[in-house]
């Protein structure tokens, strides 16, 4: 292993049963010495995860190899966000793969301050598959194009994208004609709720350039899609309301604004949670961050929490994986300076989970 590399190596928590007691509904089995943002299990098993850019990582995609090194994805080059190739990973965190072996990679372009991209990668192939941009008006100037959905059966993408506030909104992209659109925006489904984010009794809080601390409440965020890729889920981070729409109605290009927004439902309570995604049965799993606690939304529209620790400090990103198991990711962000007034307390290991799902899942969703 190079020195490069070994940067982020890991240890296999799970030999040394770190996780909860017998009965725990999550297993820790991998620990990171720098902090994860979103990540993908493909079929074949394959982990693809983005690192942070709140911890300003070396690279921006790394694979999680079979011994738990990290190694860079999709080659060392692309993934450095100061590269010179023309083009490069910057800044990504949302990140999914589909059922061709496509890992799609959502670059924000925020430390370089570039335009945003999708980027998809084919992993059968190893060559880069597409590229789409994301300018403005489609994007906002103060844009933070964060999670999305792929709907392979439409050929859309869905992205959140948080923005400023009341100019959130959602991103439809078409992968055939390589077009975007920005839709629901400022609608309430995707602007957050008047409530502070409180973990272990410290409030969230961000520092502006002139040095005052103020407590983010941040918009639209966690978006998932069901199994039969007829509903997408969604709602604010800040926020105690899941809603849903038809993805028909979102691919639709004709469907006026207003028509949009009556289609919105609200579909069911819900913590301050970050990302989100879905089993066969339609349970929604989350990280309950106000809690250090995962939960599941069932299909009753009934929210129960699975699981409560220490160590499920920011559970971030969940991704399912082959033979039906739910993954999980840790990474502390609460406690990154950007989210702690500027001052970092931050500190390894993040961690890797494997929770115990209550039905099986879709790989890379």
């Amino acid at each position: 292993m190079n020195i490069l590399v070994k940067f982020s190596a890991v240890l296999l928590a799970l030999a040394l049963n770190v996780s909860a007691s017998p009965g725990s509904k999550f297993d820790i089995i991998a620990q990171f010495d720098t902090g994860p943002g979103n990540f993908t299990v493909l079929d074949n098993g394959r982990i693809i995860m983005s690192m942070h850019q709140f911890y300003n990582p070396t690279y921006s995609v790394v694979e999680v190899k079979k011994d738990h090194a990290l190694v860079p994805f999709p080659t060392k080059e692309l993934s450095t966000h100061v590269s010179q190739l023309a083009l490069k990973l910057d800044s990504v965190l949302g990140i999914r793969s589909d059922a061709k072996g496509m890992v799609w990679m959502l670059d924000n372009g925020m430390r370089s301050g570039v335009t945003p991209k999708l980027v998809g990668w084919d992993t059968k192939t190893g060559k880069l598959h597409q590229v789409i941009y994301l300018p403005a008006p489609i994007t906002a100037p103060d844009t933070f194009v964060n999670d999305f959905a792929v709907d392979l059966s439409r050929n859309h993408i869905y992205i959140s994208d948080p923005a400023g506030g009341a100019n959130a909104a959602l991103i439809v992209i078409d992968l055939k004609s390589e077009t975007a659109r920005r839709v629901l925006e400022g609608h309430s489904s995707v602007i957050p709720e008047d409530i502070d984010l409180i973990i272990d009794n410290i409030p969230i809080q961000v520092k502006d350039k002139s040095g005052k601390l103020a407590r983010p409440h941040i918009e639209v965020n966690p978006i998932t899609e069901d199994l039969n890729n007829e509903w997408v889920y969604f709602g604010p981070m800040h926020g105690h309301s899941l809603y849903r729409i038809k993805a028909d109605d979102l691919a639709d290009e004709k469907l006026a604004a207003e028509e949009l927004a009556n289609r919105v439902q609200r579909y069911s309570d819900k913590p301050i949670s970050d990302g989100i995604t879905i089993d066969k049965d339609n349970n929604i799993y989350l990280g309950e961050l106000a809690e250090n606690a995962i939960g599941v939304i069932t299909a009753d529209r009934k929210y129960h929490r699975l699981a409560q620790s220490p160590q499920l400090s920011w559970v971030d990103s969940l991704s399912f994986g082959p033979g039906g198991k739910l993954y999980a990711v840790v990474n502390r962000l609460h406690q990154s300076a950007t989210l702690n007034g500027g001052v970092s307390q931050s500190k390894a290991p993040y961690y890797l989970l494997e929770v115990k799902p209550s039905a099986a899942g879709l790989p890379g969703r």
